[in-house]
């Protein structure tokens, strides 16, 4: 018997058992247990209550988005680098324009794409989605000369003007950190979000200064601050004095509190790992490509055109913190807002804006993903000369500090 029958049996009886005399009941009773099958106990309670009510038969709702809506909204997901639902919503207006013309939407089609919800788009495309989670690590070694010259900055930044940025350095070294290899210098403005990245061959301090100097030339504002972890690439002297000469202001993290420099290890993600993965470069020729891209393509793609969200405030409700977002923005949109920036460079960048198709765009940035992932390669020790002596010696003399290659 099913659910539905059984309250529709106890709505018949319920009448007959209350308006019964007394001695009747408990025959009453035993048909009822006898027909639903439930306790006596419980079947006692359901009658001395209320009556069960008749809820409302519950009406289908016909999908208001079609398969076309839905086509095309995958195909600008998967375009724009599958960003959450918040922030493609926020892109589609800057999108459709170029959709229109790579896959003939209509007008239904283009009203459903801008009236469809964050939430909406979740369900959408829950079947599409699959990420792929990697364990994240580092190659930072601490650099013990001029801290008590570099603050400590650990406090929430609350600038409001863009050129007090944050810094990291990726490296692409595979499973064996051996050898000369590939890094990826990144660097995210606070306010803006703006993001610029260069790959440099080694850690030397000469090659990071050379990168940060090319960075500073190429942002469209000013470079006025930037935030490090305690790596020896940063914490040395010669960009403690590069940062004087510039009158650029210099901070740092606690050691081994990754949360002190969290704007950057997210981009770490977004703009470095999720592109390039976790396989080794070592190259010239990729560190070319790597260059080109980061410095081209990639660059336009990531400020232009694709939103990010920030975080305005958090608020304490009871045991738990609440965060508020701000409505997602490009780069480039909040640059616009901010006086400090260069006219000229956000004049060429708004002419590129109007120009540039994001779909040509991501497509030209995944053609060159497959060329430099074709240059990676798998970087195999020397065998060791000596057999009378253990083999992995040299490998564990490399490393005596465990925590030294944990530490981003």
């Amino acid at each position: 018997m099913t659910r539905k029958a059984r309250l529709e049996y106890l709505r018949e009886i319920f009448d007959r058992y209350n308006l019964a005399p007394r001695h009747l009941k408990p025959r009453l009773l035993d048909e009822v247990c006898a027909v639903t099958g439930y306790n006596r106990k419980y079947a006692t309670r359901l009658l001395n209550g209320r009556m069960p009510a008749r809820k409302p038969s519950r009406r289908s709702r016909r999908p208001t988005y079609g398969p076309e809506t839905i086509r095309v909204l995958v195909r600008i997901w998967e375009a724009s680098g599958y960003p959450c639902s918040l922030r493609l919503k926020a892109l589609i207006p800057t999108w459709l324009p170029w959709a229109r013309k790579r896959h003939r939407v209509t007008p239904d089609v283009e009203q459903q794409l801008l009236a469809i919800s964050p939430r909406q788009i979740d369900r959408r495309l829950k079947d599409q989605k699959r990420h792929l989670k990697k364990r994240l690590y580092g190659r930072t070694k601490p650099g013990r000369l001029l801290k008590h010259h570099i603050p400590v900055k650990i406090d929430r930044w609350e600038t409001t003007r863009p050129g007090y940025t944050e810094i990291d350095l990726v490296a692409h070294s595979g499973e064996c950190a051996e050898g000369e290899f590939i890094s990826s210098l990144n660097l995210t403005d606070i306010h803006t979000t703006w993001v610029e990245t260069r790959a440099v061959l080694g850690k030397s301090h000469a090659r990071v200064e050379e990168a940060l100097e090319d960075i500073r030339q190429q942002l469209p504002f000013p470079l006025c601050g930037i935030d490090s972890d305690n790596g020896s690439e940063f914490i040395n002297s010669h960009l403690f004095r590069y940062c004087r000469d510039h009158r650029i202001q210099f901070t740092r993290g606690r050691p081994y509190k990754k949360d002190d420099n969290a704007h950057i290890e997210q981009k770490n993600w977004t703009h470095v790992r999720k592109l390039l993965g976790y396989v080794r470069y070592d190259s010239r020729v990729a560190l070319t490509a790597i260059n080109h891209l980061y410095g081209n393509e990639l660059r336009l793609l990531q400020n232009l055109f694709l939103p990010s969200v920030k975080l305005v405030r958090k608020e304490r409700v009871g045991s738990r913190t609440r965060r508020r977002y701000d409505p997602p923005q490009t780069p480039f949109q909040r640059l616009q807002n901010c006086p400090d920036a260069d006219p000229a460079k956000l004049a060429q960048l708004q002419k590129l804006h109007d120009r540039i198709d994001p779909f040509a765009l991501s497509k030209s940035v995944d053609l060159q993903l497959q060329f430099i992932y074709s240059l990676s390669r798998v970087y195999r020790r020397p065998k060791h000369t000596n057999p009378g002596k253990n083999p992995l010696h040299p490998w564990r003399r490399a490393y005596k500090s465990p925590r030294a290659t944990l530490q981003v």
